[in-house]
């Protein structure tokens, strides 16, 4: 039972990241990007700075861009 809890455990942490974007888009068009253009670093950083869903949203782009791929 004990080694049970530790794989789903394990398993909801490796998953977690699949569920941190609630509405994917929501940032760009906040930003007024166009669909498939980067987002550039400066209004990324800029929004980072602002409150609210923006700023939260901003802020999560930037962890996900600090991680590796892999």
């Amino acid at each position: 039972m004990y080694g049970l809890r530790i794989a789903s455990q394990s398993l909801m942490t490796k998953n977690w990241i699949q569920k941190a974007v609630k509405k994917p888009g929501a940032l760009r068009k906040s930003l007024g990007i166009k669909k498939g253009k980067k987002i550039p670093a400066a209004k990324l950083n800029a929004a980072a700075k602002k409150g609210g869903k923006l700023g939260q949203r901003a802020r999560l782009a930037q962890t996900f861009k600090k991680m590796k791929r892999g």
